[in-house]
């Protein structure tokens, strides 16, 4: 490769045996993609189909499912290319891109879960005001910042790093994270300022929030009777889920980026894969089987009753 090309490529370093295994990675990573897209697809159609499911909750949450569609594609199709070529390549202006979708998809998977939290702690703690609060305007609004705020945040420190100049031309991940940072030739001290302010703005904050609104709606309904609390339960326990599940694969990125070094290359694929492989399967099944409205339509699409 020309020096004039090492200025614009990177090369993904994190592949393990790739000569060996990869038709077995292209067959498995081929068939996750498949079933993510179709899983939550197929929510995402029910929500929309059935006028029953036209509420915010589902709304949110066929919201929350297209957003792992979006994840996994800016994900899984270079991965598929990769296995397949001899070359793990992309050029830098195409991976600052997938890392601008990585990072803001992931910031609005927070806010989501943030509006959702705070619907189900109107629905529940201030039933007679639910439909003057959460009116079409109102959804509509939460679902515009929720997908625009992360992007426009996270579109500042990209913008900054595209003419940044690079020392170093490979990463040892299998896609375009914050490690991306670690190739320029000097560490700059306001983008990592700035990346600890996104941080606060489009996880932590949205995190603490979903916690104490939550724990509000438990403390309300715990003096209520055992058929108010299992409700109350059917509908947040599944976010609490997704959102125990999602901050877990963001603290695994987190350190594998941070500590790359310090682990094994198959550890850092095995941490890697968790973070795109197993949340996107993860949400259609929570919400497909512990959601009742959406597993009725689910079971009547895929279990038609037997004539008599």
């Amino acid at each position: 490769m020309d020096a004039d090309l090492n200025v614009t490529y990177v090369t993904f370093g994190g592949h393990v045996d790739l000569n060996k295994y990869r038709y077995v990675y292209f067959v498995i990573m081929f068939t996750v993609y498949i079933l993510i897209v179709c899983s939550n697809s197929t929510i995402v159609c029910l929500i929309v189909i059935h006028k029953n499911l036209h509420e915010p909750m589902y709304i949110f949450i066929g919201a929350l499912l297209i957003n792992s569609v979006l994840f996994t594609t800016a994900i899984y199709p270079k991965l598929l290319i990769d296995f397949l070529s001899e070359k793990q390549i992309i050029s830098y202006s195409d991976c600052l891109f997938q890392c601008f979708l990585y990072y803001s998809l992931d910031g609005s998977e927070f806010l989501l879960l943030s509006a959702m939290a705070y619907d189900r702690y109107v629905s529940i703690c201030k039933p007679l005001q639910y439909p003057t609060i959460m009116t079409k305007t109102t959804v509509c609004i939460f679902l515009v910042l929720a997908w625009f705020v992360p992007a426009g945040q996270i579109a500042v420190p990209v913008a900054l790093s595209a003419n940044t100049k690079l020392c170093h031309f490979k990463l040892r991940g299998i896609f375009c994270n914050n490690s991306i940072y670690k190739l320029h030739c000097v560490s700059s001290r306001v983008l990592s300022v700035y990346g600890v302010i996104v941080l606060f703005n489009v996880i932590l904050f949205p995190v603490l929030f979903i916690l104490f609104t939550y724990t509000k709606i438990f403390l309300i309904t715990y003096k209520s009777c055992g058929e108010v609390r299992m409700k109350v339960a059917q509908t947040c326990f599944p976010h609490l889920l997704v959102l125990i599940n999602f901050c877990s694969l963001i603290t695994y990125d987190v350190i594998a980026v941070k500590l790359e070094s310090e682990f094994p290359k198959t550890v850092r694929l095995i941490m890697t894969l968790q973070v795109v492989l197993y949340h996107p399967l993860f949400n259609p099944i929570i919400y497909g089987l512990k959601m009742t409205e959406i597993y009725k339509h689910i079971k009547r699409l895929f279990c038609q009753d037997k004539p008599n």
